[in-house]
């Protein structure tokens, strides 16, 4: 099975789409609780999208690079163009980040999308140096390093095992190498130590991409995608009894359990699209899945553009969304449903633009 998988479109679609949504509520200050993230320790919806798209980088990879093997491409060259796409989406992930001052003494160094490009680099380069086994004991040793490492390893003027944001040892790093450009002055969700855990999330993704692949009976490939994907969760909350669920920390319990899930919802998009054939309800999938780190980027874009327009209100220029929020949706539906519904209606943005690509078979890839 090389040729295009629906599902896969569809499950990074629906991951994208719910990755705009949680980034632009109207305010930060009305915000249903599943779509924000847990405070810290713990798990919500939103706490499961940035893994679950990780996951799908591992699986795609997978996809991608056994086709072109199939096609005549070398290993050099595979190489070669995975360190080229992960420079690129770092690259882009940065110039988002610095639009539109780019003032380099506060530019945010990590982002997401620089994970993103540095995770997909290593996972693709694990992937194609080692064989399943090896790659196994990969990310058994990148989970169980790095739990150790945070939990063994004294902090340089605090203490051992401090989990908290700002006294874990991967925060005193990236405020080492990375002071001042960081989330915030003490803490970045992505920062460089949490990449080990973040590539064994995508290395997941290759198993799962493996199995996809497998010359076995479709019902074979999603209960085995759908029973690994239990066995992950469990695994993940045996775990979390010494090492909490944290999103913030990307901790070796939340790469299982997220895993996990996420392995269980690619099996049962699998089973519904390309086994059963029901593929109509996904179209919107897979406008956002055809073109995911494009509608990504954009929303980011957008998103920042329309920020700079100011509108001038009795108390002086406010930017437009926090006019439109403050001024229309808020008084019409009540805060809640308003920051609500402006965040909606950013999905419904970028599924428009990106939609004339889809119609015209331009896809974007970064």
């Amino acid at each position: 099975m090389t040729g295009r998988i629906q599902s896969l479109d569809a499950f990074r679609g629906l991951t994208v789409a719910a990755m705009i949504l949680v980034n632009n509520p109207g305010s930060w200050s009305f915000v249903y609780p599943p779509l924000r993230h847990a405070e810290w320790d713990g798990w919500t919806p939103t706490d499961l999208i940035f893994p679950f798209f990780l996951f799908i980088v591992g699986v795609s990879l997978v996809v991608s690079f056994t086709r072109r093997e199939l096609a005549g491409a070398t290993q050099k060259e595979l190489v070669r163009k995975a360190l080229l796409r992960g420079a690129l989406i770092v690259l882009v992930g940065l110039l988002l980040s610095g639009f539109p001052r780019y003032d380099l003494s506060e530019i945010r160094i990590p982002g997401v999308l620089q994970r993103i490009g540095v995770v997909y680099a290593l996972a693709a380069l694990i992937f194609l140096g080692f064989g399943p086994a090896a790659r196994r004991w990969i990310t058994a040793g990148f989970l169980v390093g790095y739990w150790l490492l945070l939990t063994v390893v004294p902090v340089p003027g605090g203490s051992v095992a401090d989990l908290s944001a700002s006294g874990n040892l991967g925060a005193w790093l990236d405020r080492l190498l990375l002071g001042g450009h960081l989330w915030t002055p003490d803490f970045d969700p992505e920062g460089l130590l949490s990449t080990l855990p973040a590539v064994a999330t995508c290395l997941l993704g290759t198993f799962a991409g493996e199995r996809l692949l497998a010359d076995r009976p479709p019902a074979d490939r999603t209960v085995g995608l759908f029973l690994a994907g239990a066995a992950l969760m469990v695994a993940g909350l045996v775990w979390s009894s010494w090492f909490p669920i944290n999103k913030g920390l990307w901790s070796s319990s939340y790469v299982l359990f997220t895993g996990g899930v996420a392995g269980q919802a690619l099996a049962a998009c699998y089973w519904l699209i390309d086994v059963q054939g029901r593929a109509r309800w996904a179209h919107p999938a897979y406008v956002f899945g055809t073109n995911a780190l494009f509608a990504f980027v954009l929303s980011g874009l957008v998103a920042r553009l329309l920020s700079l327009w100011k509108i001038m209100t009795p108390g002086g220029a406010v930017p437009a969304p926090r006019w439109l929020f403050e001024q229309v949706l808020s008084p019409a539906t009540g805060p809640m449903i308003g920051s609500l519904t402006y965040a909606l209606a950013n999905v419904a943005l970028i599924f428009l633009l990106t939609a004339v690509l889809y119609r015209r078979r331009i896809f974007i890839k970064l």
